[in-house]
């Protein structure tokens, strides 16, 4: 079988480790990196080059345009390049959640965050709150606001930034992170990137079985927004889970599986399917 990692880190401990396991069993695994050179994707690969199953790593905007073009010829790209995207879009997202009905907090959006200096435009439930950048980029603008003077600082740095507006959910200072791979769901820790309370370092919280409303829920994310790898960030509020970041085919690293079961779901991508013909994702055929 062949498989093509779409990436520009092969080096990642994941796909390296996942690339060993896949070759060891007589598979061939490649890597492309989409942001190499200036050729179109339409260079890139041609109909009779196609791989069985392209992982779709990258997210940057020539990686997205590769994998429709692909997609387009027939090959099977994981995550399609459709949820990806949606996946970069902080507004989208939330929009998505709140018609599906899945817990998040209560998001704001506006062209820039120039516009949130304008009063009307804050939130109702007032500061702190979480200032994103709309796009999900490897750098963009994630930053807690406790009052109009950070405000105003924030948007002299990033005037322009289009940005949501997030209510801010307490926290006890470590992400609970959720990451899902064909319906196999692992946990981790990691420490907050804002919003901790005071308090210096403290030793990671265990992670032993979780509660099965953080997996029911972490799986019926996937679902909604038709992933099969991805990455859930949840947040405990008054006992319930609370999805505040969802990330397609995220870094993961240091769960123990996580390299059998992308191999093990690369294997079970059917081979390309013929031009005009619908994609089907693994997560759409658990359904």
């Amino acid at each position: 079988m062949r498989v093509c990692v779409l990436t520009d880190k092969p080096d990642h401990p994941l796909l390296a480790e996942t690339a060993a396991a896949l070759t060891g069993a007589r598979h061939r695994v490649t890597f492309l990196d989409p942001d190499a050179g200036t050729a179109s994707p339409s260079q890139a690969v041609g109909p009779d080059e196609l791989a069985d199953v392209y992982l779709l790593k990258a997210h940057t905007p020539r990686a997205l345009a590769l994998a429709r073009f692909l997609e387009g010829l027939g090959a099977r790209v994981v995550n399609s390049a459709a949820a990806t995207e949606l996946c970069q879009d902080r507004s989208r997202i939330a929009a998505v959640a709140e018609d599906a009905g899945l817990p998040m907090p209560r998001t704001w959006t506006l062209n820039a965050l120039s516009e949130a200096l304008h009063g009307p435009e804050l939130p109702e439930s007032g500061y702190p709150l979480m200032v994103k950048s709309r796009h999900s980029r490897r750098v963009d603008l994630v930053a807690r606001v406790d009052g109009p003077a950070g405000l105003r600082a924030l948007a002299a740095e990033w005037s322009e930034e289009p940005v949501v507006l997030q209510e801010f959910i307490a926290n006890s200072g470590w992400d609970h992170k959720l990451w899902v791979i064909a319906g196999e769901v692992f946990a981790g820790v990691r420490p907050a990137a804002v919003g901790a309370p005071p308090g210096g370092a403290r030793p990671a919280p265990l992670v032993r079985d979780l509660p099965r409303a953080w997996t029911r829920l972490a799986l019926r994310t996937g679902d909604v927004f038709g992933l099969d790898v991805y990455g859930v960030d949840l947040l405990d509020r008054e006992g319930a889970p609370l999805v505040v970041d969802i990330n397609a085919f995220p870094g993961i690293r240091g769960p123990k599986g996580a390299r059998e079961a992308l191999a093990a779901l690369a294997l079970k991508c059917p081979g390309p399917r013929g031009p005009g013909r619908p994609a089907v994702s693994s997560s759409s055929r658990r359904r």
